[in-house]
């Protein structure tokens, strides 16, 4: 059977379980799904100090699951859509690395221009330069933020569709996209709501991150164990195991 771990780069338990319950339905029963959750860092990832603070925990989650588990997985998905620490962790990995984001880009941009929706204000520059790292520039068509965080929209799910319903026409239709990124954790299940009253697809970026980690399309690594080119000082016993001796 397929292991995919799915890291939660917040600290909070419901998101964990939000994701292992839409990512494991996704990836059907022939795959285990497990997912872990950040050691340390902000219940919610709402702003570019609580996203740095991610990338470090995203790493911190990734070593001390290796260090729990009698196997690595097959593939890793970084469950935030921003997927802090992608980069540092596909260097060092020697399984397939991917993110709710990157999966939601390449997928919307197999039909056109896309334009994203989410919530939380301070995410658009983060999301931009995501895009802009990812050769995704010329496809992202605009980002549409609402103004509760994810976290407060997956408190209140009926006014979140509700909003996001909403969010969703008003970008298509005044951006002229062929389709809708719904992107956050904390959002997975609801564009299949609110698919009906949106005209152009609707992406959600938990179920499409689940099938893209899983599709051996991630670029393919360039390790053969895991592990850093660097010697840590100071950080966790999981991470600084992995550092280079």
């Amino acid at each position: 059977m397929r292991q995919l771990l799915v890291i939660n780069p917040n600290t909070s338990p419901n998101v964990t379980a939000l994701l292992q319950q839409h990512v494991q339905l996704a990836a059907g029963s022939h795959v285990c799904v497990r997912s872990v959750t950040a050691r340390f860092g902000a219940p919610y990832i709402s702003d570019e100090a609580s996203y740095a603070i991610a990338a470090h925990a995203t790493l911190d989650a990734w070593a001390a699951a290796l260090a729990d588990a009698p196997a690595a997985p097959d593939a890793v998905l970084i469950g935030c859509f921003g997927d802090p620490g992608l980069m540092a962790l596909r260097e060092s990995s020697p399984v397939p690395i991917t993110g709710l984001a990157e999966a939601a880009f390449i997928e919307a941009a197999r039909h056109g221009r896309f334009v994203i929706v989410t919530g939380g204000e301070r995410w658009a520059p983060i999301l931009q330069r995501l895009a802009q790292s990812l050769g995704h520039a010329q496809a992202l068509a605009g980002i549409h933020t609402v103004a509760p965080t994810g976290a407060q929209l997956a408190a209140d799910p009926a006014a979140a569709r509700k909003l996001l319903a909403k969010a969703c026409q008003d970008a298509a239709r005044q951006l002229g996209v062929r389709t809708v990124i719904l992107g956050g954790a904390g959002l997975a299940g609801m564009a299949a709501d609110i698919q009906p009253f949106v005209n152009v697809p609707i992406v959600d970026s938990v179920t499409t991150g689940a099938h893209w980690a899983l599709r051996g399309h991630t670029p393919p690594p360039q390790r053969q164990q895991p592990g850093f080119d660097v010697p840590w000082v100071n950080l966790s016993a999981a991470l600084t195991h992995l550092g280079l001796r």
